[in-house]
């Protein structure tokens, strides 16, 4: 879902910016500038986001496997955060923890009849 991975991206102030895509999709691709020209590119190739770089022009701050997991992990808890909205549940909160993994809190009240 593109909304939840440029969430994912926002969360963690990685500049990137939409651009349609060439292949004649109606999906919206997702491009991290580089200096160097090597442009990162979260990809639609019908099915699923797909990550495409060439890591010999690497010149992100971290290791492409470190990145990826960033990404991945920011990516799942938006999609838990929004899915679970819609089924009426509202976060309460979201907090990183010292071994690097995610908390989110949610909760939902039932209304009685």
């Amino acid at each position: 879902n593109l909304s939840y991975l440029e969430k994912a991206l926002n969360k963690l102030e990685i500049v990137h910016q939409k651009q349609t895509s060439e292949r004649g999709t109606t999906k919206s691709n997702l491009v991290i500038r580089q200096s160097n020209g090597y442009d990162i590119e979260f990809a639609w190739n019908g099915q699923e986001y797909e990550l495409i770089v060439d890591m010999s022009f690497w010149e992100q701050t971290c290791p492409v496997e470190s990145f990826i997991d960033k990404v991945a992990q920011h990516y799942a808890g938006e999609v838990i955060v929004g899915e679970s909205q819609k089924l009426g549940f509202q976060p309460v909160k979201y907090q990183q923890n010292e071994d690097g993994s995610n908390t989110v809190v949610l909760e939902r009240w039932n209304e009685r009849s």
